[in-house]
């Protein structure tokens, strides 16, 4: 399943790298969000080095969920898509 990377997950005063916010593909409420809760992601690099994570939990009430993903994670990466398996 295709999902596109909205966001670093944030606060007011602190961004988290490695964590992102995504908006998976026919997912537009939180009872379809749970079940995407526990999967892989891929994210692929211009270079064609692959960076994985987990989804870990929704965020929010319209479908969006967080993943957690290794270092290394780009600021270009945002806007991209990524692989949910």
């Amino acid at each position: 399943m295709k999902a596109k990377i909205a966001n670093f997950r944030r606060g007011r005063h602190v961004q988290k790298t490695n964590q992102m916010v995504l908006y998976a593909d026919q997912v537009n409420n939180k009872e379809s969000a749970q079940k995407l809760v526990g999967k892989a992601v891929v994210f692929k690099t211009q270079t064609g080095r692959e960076i994985k994570g987990k989804v870990t939990n929704i965020h929010g009430n319209k479908g969006a969920v967080r993943a957690l993903f290794e270092k290394g994670m780009p600021g270009q990466a945002i806007g991209r898509d990524v692989e949910i398996q």
